[in-house]
């Protein structure tokens, strides 16, 4: 087994957020990916989730190690070896976060929803997670004029009894109305 193996084994588990698998919201999205995403991210989203009585389980909260690694290590095979293990980490987090949550907000926008954003879409309507989708990008981003996002995506949040909608104000509106008692 390679350091990088025995490092993957020890990763010690999320530990869920004590409410979070009533009143929970993951909060799914590439907002982290920017310094403006994370600006809107930690400015305006944030706030409002945690107004509306919900708790928010954010993704975005702890990148440190990716962060670290990239800002530490030149290119190389070195870097690209830390990453892999930091990478398989933080995804087991995530997936661990969504699965303590009750339900998820997800930031549809881009010419396309972001994949890891879809995948996480996916992960939560297995899970039967209530899912609202966020769309406030104007442009045009469906597989035809009876969708709004791609099918696939907006079926996983309209069989799980969300919505989608371009309110964030909506969205954590619903959110609220099914998740606080």
């Amino acid at each position: 087994m390679t350091n990088s193996e025995s490092e993957i084994k020890m990763f010690e588990a999320y530990k869920p957020i004590d409410g979070a698998n009533e009143r929970g919201v993951y909060l799914a999205g590439p907002s982290g990916f920017s310094d403006s995403g994370l600006l809107w991210h930690n400015t305006v989203l944030m706030p409002k989730v945690v107004a509306a009585g919900l708790i928010a389980v954010d993704p975005w909260d702890d990148q440190s190690a990716i962060a670290e690694i990239m800002g530490r290590l030149p290119w190389g095979e070195e870097r690209r070896n830390e990453l892999v293990v930091a990478n398989l980490i933080q995804g087991r987090q995530d997936l661990a976060m969504v699965d303590s949550a009750a339900g998820m907000l997800a930031c549809l926008d881009g010419q396309d929803v972001d994949s890891g954003t879809a995948l996480e879409i996916g992960y939560a309507h297995k899970g039967g997670k209530l899912i609202v989708g966020l769309r406030t990008d104007i442009r045009i981003s469906s597989d035809n004029e009876g969708s709004q996002v791609n099918l696939m995506i907006e079926t996983c949040a309209l069989d799980s009894g969300g919505i989608i909608t371009s309110s964030v104000d909506e969205a954590v509106e619903f959110l609220a109305s099914k998740l606080v008692n």
